[in-house]
């Protein structure tokens, strides 16, 4: 009897013990590395003289870093956030979606869907998708390049 409470209560040890190690295991986006996308991408607008706004949202889409730039269209503050939410859903560009889309017109349609360069994944060197970066305020072309300065900038982050 008293081997057969010592293998349950081990095995309900191990049972509870196995979740909390694999979310351990998650690769998270933190504020820091957020922050630093950000950076990247504030300096290269500033570099090209742009006015953007830059979403960071978390691998969930939760808004994790936002940052407007003096000047950057208040409009472009909500398309920002779709072209990340976009790539959060979808783990790649936005303009692959936009690609996509020329096949497949319906997903144009699906609401909160961005179909247009400026959103990015953010995944870690082993190809983790931990979240997104949205850009809008120039065009979506310069967004783009403006994201992927972001993603350059921290990627020591990423590893």
């Amino acid at each position: 009897m008293k081997t057969f409470i010592l293998a349950a209560a081990t095995t309900v040890a191990l049972a509870l013990a196995a979740p909390a190690s694999a979310q351990d295991k998650k690769t998270t986006l933190n504020l820091d590395t957020a922050k630093k996308i950000a950076a990247g991408c504030v300096a290269k607008a500033k570099a090209e003289g742009w006015r953007v706004n830059i979403a960071i949202l978390d691998d969930g889409g939760n808004l994790k870093y936002f940052e407007r730039m003096d000047g950057a269209f208040r409009g472009s503050i909500q398309i920002a956030q779709l072209k990340a939410n976009t790539s959060t859903m979808f783990p790649f560009p936005t303009k692959a979606v936009g690609e996509i889309a020329k096949s497949v017109p319906g997903i144009a349609h699906v609401p909160g869907v961005a179909t247009f360069e400026g959103g990015l994944p953010i995944k870690t060197a082993a190809g983790e998708a931990i979240g997104a970066i949205g850009v809008s305020g120039v065009t979506a072309e310069q967004d783009g390049m403006c994201a992927q300065a972001g993603l350059d900038a921290a990627a020591a982050d990423l590893k």
